[in-house]
């Protein structure tokens, strides 16, 4: 099988500048500060241990502020992965045009997941490490995201079904689970532990093992 070399293409994507979210350029500029200033706060602390005061000492502005746009600590925080969510999960989109084929959508998909959680690790941090283990995650708008991300990995695990590419003798549901925890346990321990990841090695040492198992053989 052809492997399309996905890795190569997206370097540039590195060093470019994410697309705005409409949502942030159009917020009240204290609620922009407040939700910058907890992302450079979680670069250094966890969340537990940031307070409310710490926050609006940060953001130069009334600490009453981050009740009024946000209700409350969790909230913001909430807010905050929403804003990156929406970021990754536009550009992942994005990037998947003119890709042809389910099995190198996927590989792109694995590549860009990992690419996000390593360029970003704040972003990172607050969705493997801070905000599961909270039911009220589940209710919230970042966990809307997060389902339409998943939804369009196993709309192309179908679409591969679908025309021969990729076994039918597995669920796509099994496959697209299978696919997401590889991607965050393969990233964990860098995060975990502030390694460096290698992009292009663990994408590809993931997508042999995976499409080992997974492609249709003749």
């Amino acid at each position: 099988m052809k492997k399309e070399n996905f890795n190569n293409m997206d370097k540039n994507s590195k060093n470019k500048s994410l697309r705005q979210n409409p949502a942030k350029m159009s917020a009240p500029p204290s609620r922009i500060k407040i939700a910058n200033a907890l992302k450079l706060l979680l670069k250094d602390k966890d969340f537990n241990s940031i307070t409310t005061a710490e926050i609006s000492r940060v953001a130069e502005v009334n600490e009453a502020l981050i009740y009024r746009h946000f209700d409350d600590k969790r909230g913001l925080l909430h807010a905050v992965l929403a804003e990156y969510m929406n970021v990754f999960y536009s550009n992942l989109k994005f990037d998947l045009k003119g890709i042809k084929g389910a099995i190198n959508k996927i590989r792109k998909f694995v590549w860009a997941s990992i690419h996000y959680y390593d360029q970003d690790r704040v972003f990172s941090r607050i969705l493997l490490l801070e905000v599961r283990s909270f039911p009220g995650y589940f209710e919230s708008e970042t966990y809307q995201i997060v389902k339409q991300y998943a939804g369009l990995l196993l709309k192309i695990i179908e679409e591969g079904v679908k025309t021969g590419s990729i076994r039918d003798d597995i669920t796509p549901f099994s496959i697209r689970q299978f696919i997401l925890g590889s991607i965050e346990h393969y990233c964990l321990p860098a995060i975990i532990f502030e390694r460096t990841i290698d992009n292009d090695v663990l994408a590809d040492n993931l997508c042999e093992i995976l499409f080992d198992g997974i492609v249709k053989k003749e």
